[in-house]
């Protein structure tokens, strides 16, 4: 059965549609958020419930451990397993999720890069953001074009893969075949309704016990640098335990900063999802219908 992929900016009912498509053709779902793989972050990433998850088989959901630096390629392994799985016993996958990258990944393929090293890993993170920077400038210029300065995870990966004995670009011109048998639809709903309910979940994340989930990880001293460790949300609470900052003000990061996250996921999907349907509707039944027509139409 042809898969079928959801991807929409956070909190824009990405789950909820697929929980109604699964329910409707018997489909199974499979994660494609690279926070929700985390077993410590439940609330604070939104996580479909254990009532949701009943009601529908989830792959992919809380499998990995924080202190696991979990990356694309083991995302792809895991979620080809899956997806090849579900098909096997006659189902449809529905891969659903905000992240561009899994999905350009799944859809385009995906370069294979060096094993990095604790002690690689250990040499460059003592680095600072701009000697990071201006080695890339130096060994990988391309690359170096396409990351900001200031972004230290980005820039860690890439003179990682330096030190490792490649480049990041080339490898970008190398990709393994990729999925090519598959039906997308990317969830566009108008911004600032969406930005309100980003602030509305975060208030309700709190209510249901992220501050509790920030302070069970923070107690596991983990290295900060680890992807778990900056889902969004999660740093400022953790400075809101440690007294540095009031609740009050942990909650508008969280809030700007999963706003933040939704811009950047509206331009990944205005310029590196071509081939996918996009569908403005927020109406639930509006979207059903259109994620079951384009299956059918992909038949």
């Amino acid at each position: 059965m042809k898969p079928l992929l959801i991807m929409g900016p956070t909190a824009s009912g990405k789950s909820a549609l697929a929980l109604a498509v699964a329910a409707e053709i018997g489909g199974e779902i499979v994660n494609a958020d690279s926070m929700q793989v985390y077993r410590d972050l439940r609330v604070l990433t939104a996580r479909p419930t254990p009532d949701e998850e009943a009601r529908a088989p989830h792959h992919l959901y809380g499998h990995v451990d924080a202190a696991v630096r979990y990356s694309v390629g083991g995302w792809i392994r895991d979620a080809m397993f899956a997806i090849g799985d579900i098909q096997v016993r006659r189902r449809t996958p529905i891969v659903v999720g905000g992240t561009g990258l899994y999905f350009k990944a799944l859809t385009d393929g995906l370069a294979e890069a060096p094993e990095i090293g604790e002690d690689v890993r250990a040499r460059v993170g003592v680095m600072g953001d701009a000697e990071l920077y201006a080695r890339l400038q130096r060994d990988d210029a391309v690359s170096a074009a396409r990351i900001k300065p200031n972004d230290r995870v980005r820039l860690l990966r890439a003179v990682e893969v330096l030190e490792s004995g490649a480049r990041l670009s080339d490898l970008h011109k190398r990709t393994e075949p990729a999925l090519t048998d598959w039906a997308g639809l990317a969830l566009t709903p108008e911004r600032e309704p969406l930005y309100a309910c980003i602030d509305a979940r975060f208030e309700r994340m709190l209510a249901a016990g992220a501050i509790e989930e920030a302070r069970a990880l923070a107690a596991r001293g983990l290295d900060p640098m680890l992807p778990a460790m900056k889902a969004h949300g999660a740093p400022a609470l953790m400075a809101h335990l440690r007294g540095e900052i009031s609740l009050a003000e942990a909650a508008e990061i969280g809030k700007r900063d999963t706003r933040h996250y939704a811009k950047r996921q509206f331009t990944w999907m205005a310029h590196q999802m071509p081939g996918w349907t996009k569908f403005s509707s927020v109406s639930p039944s509006d979207r059903l219908s259109a994620a079951l027509a384009l299956l059918d139409r992909s038949r």
